[in-house]
């Protein structure tokens, strides 16, 4: 069962919403998942990352889901 993301509002100069845009597209991720990933990376370096977290989504288009009937 997946478990509700957290919607929150986040205000960025628009030059690093452009530079973190153009590395998510890089990486093959939306804006979005790119800064989950950078956040999740800055918690681990800290040792801030809580156990029992759900790993993070793999960069590229999600699977589809497959029609159970």
């Amino acid at each position: 069962m997946a478990v509700e993301r957290k919607k929150i509002l986040l205000r960025l100069d628009p030059v690093v919403h452009d530079a973190l845009a153009r590395w998510a597209a890089d990486d093959l991720r939306s804006t979005n998942a790119q800064i989950e990933y950078l956040l999740r990376r800055a918690l681990a370096d800290a040792g801030r990352l809580p156990g029992g977290l759900s790993k993070p989504r793999r960069p590229g288009r999600p699977p589809k889901e497959e029609d159970d009937g």
